[in-house]
């Protein structure tokens, strides 16, 4: 079966970038950089990208171009009879399971997007109560994630060129350019260098091992690493493609989002004296606060505003879902020799029934426990506490450890090589490990 290709090396990067890119940056990095003391926290998870999340990307990477597989038949080539193949099914397992919940929050988003562009939105009184019925109500969120979940299915039936490669390249410039036009917005609205002060003015004697174990967690999450997403899209990749150097790309991509996605809120919540620390609450209750007292004066602001953020935070999240679809995606296509069009609908229908499930868990079913945990929160304890970490660690270890050298430095082809391997070997296992068993515990 012939596989489809990466076009060019700007694809390459601008589709990576793009399944790192998602709401890990736009959502949840500022709810965690503002509960854990601003620019402390950013400090702390530059480091955590560069020495911990980067090197499994690089490793995926590895894994995936030179395999020319799925996040699956990737072991099979490169490690055929040994159990390494379990992290691939792993990979495909997160990638189910992520996706379903992950378009629940991503159809509120595109709801809040129709909302903002419509005028709606921001005629609420009570924000909090309105997205309190809004995610209890049983068809609304379950229509919006239907439509998300569409979209996500359109670009990846299309293929791996005309599908994921052409909206990477089309979504990401619009996706950056939002971010800068929202960013200086927000840095010009009055008080806003108190939030500006806040992102670039450390305070240590708030850094706490949480604080630490948070960061290395952001990173992997934001980064989407630790399921395969990344190593099936290197396994697209051409041989010109520069693996360390696309990585290091796609991780100052991704880190200029995240800061950048804080220099558009902290400045902004500051402005109208909100409480920095809102938790996850914040893009959705917080912020249409924040745009109505900002900018009430002048209704016209207040719909651009609000508008281009959620359709910030949309395009963020279409970017990421694609990914996770094809990972999925990628493997049934190529195991069981379906169509990719065939191969993606199965995905599309799973994740759909099970991001149901996810959305009714806010409302008719939110009574409805296993281990005392919602639908919802039990996908992102699974995944986050569990299949990521230990995708990642398996990951590292088994290119650190088990992969042959030679064709490993074949294909870093960098003079970072022995740096690298240093990283996959004992950096990158032992903070994984330290994520796995923190997250084990505190549970």
């Amino acid at each position: 079966m012939e596989r489809g290709n990466f076009g060019s090396k700007i694809g390459a990067i601008m589709a990576a970038a793009g399944s790192a890119v998602g709401l890990g940056n736009i959502w949840r990095f500022p709810t965690e950089c503002g509960s854990n003391g601003g620019a402390a926290f950013i400090l702390i998870y530059l480091l955590c990208v560069f020495f911990l999340a980067m090197p499994v990307m690089v490793a995926e990477f590895v894994i995936g171009r030179s395999s020319r597989a799925n996040a699956v038949g990737s072991y099979r080539v490169l490690a055929p009879g040994k159990p390494w193949v379990v992290s691939g099914f792993m990979g495909v397992l997160a990638g189910f399971l992520v996706l379903s919940y992950y378009s629940v929050v991503a159809g509120w988003t595109l709801d809040y997007t129709v909302e903002s562009l419509t005028g709606t939105l921001l005629d609420k009184n009570d924000f909090a109560g309105f997205f309190g019925q809004f995610v209890a109500s049983p068809w609304r969120p379950v229509i919006f994630l239907t439509i998300f979940l569409l979209l996500t299915h359109f670009v990846v039936a299309i293929g791996v060129e005309k599908g994921i490669e052409r909206y990477s390249k089309i979504m990401m410039p619009i996706l950056l350019l939002i971010i800068v036009v929202l960013a200086v917005f927000s840095m010009f609205m009055p008080n806003a260098i108190e939030g500006i002060k806040f992102l670039l003015t450390p305070d240590f004697s708030k850094v706490t091992k949480d604080v630490v174990l948070s960061a290395m967690g952001q990173a992997f999450f934001s980064l989407s690493v630790g399921m395969g997403t990344l190593a099936t899209y290197a396994s697209y990749f051409n041989k010109e493609t520069r693996l360390v150097s696309s990585a290091v790309g796609v991780c100052t991509i991704d880190t200029l989002v995240a800061i950048s996605a804080g220099f558009i809120i902290f400045p902004a919540v500051f402005s109208v004296g909100v409480s920095a620390d809102s938790g996850p609450g914040l893009v959705f209750i917080t912020l249409p606060y924040v745009f109505q007292e900002a900018f009430g004066s002048v209704p016209v602001l207040e719909y651009v505003f609000s508008g281009l953020f959620y359709i910030l935070l949309l395009l963020a999240a279409l970017t990421s879902s694609i990914s996770m679809h094809e990972i999925s995606t990628a493997y049934i296509h190529e195991t069981f020799h379906l169509s990719r069009s065939r191969a993606a609908t199965i995905v599309t229908a799973v994740c759909l029934t099970l991001g149901i499930v996810c959305s009714l868990s806010f409302g008719v079913w939110r009574h409805v426990t296993v281990a005392g945990m919602t639908f919802f929160d039990l996908f992102d304890f699974i995944t986050a506490k569990f299949l990521m970490p230990l995708g990642g660690l398996l990951i590292c270890t088994f290119v650190g450890w088990d992969m042959n050298k030679k064709l490993v430095a074949s294909q870093l082809d960098s003079r970072f090589t022995p740096l690298l391997m240093i990283l996959f070997s004992w950096v990158a296992p032992i903070g994984i490990g330290v994520i796995f068993v923190y997250g084990l515990i505190s549970s």
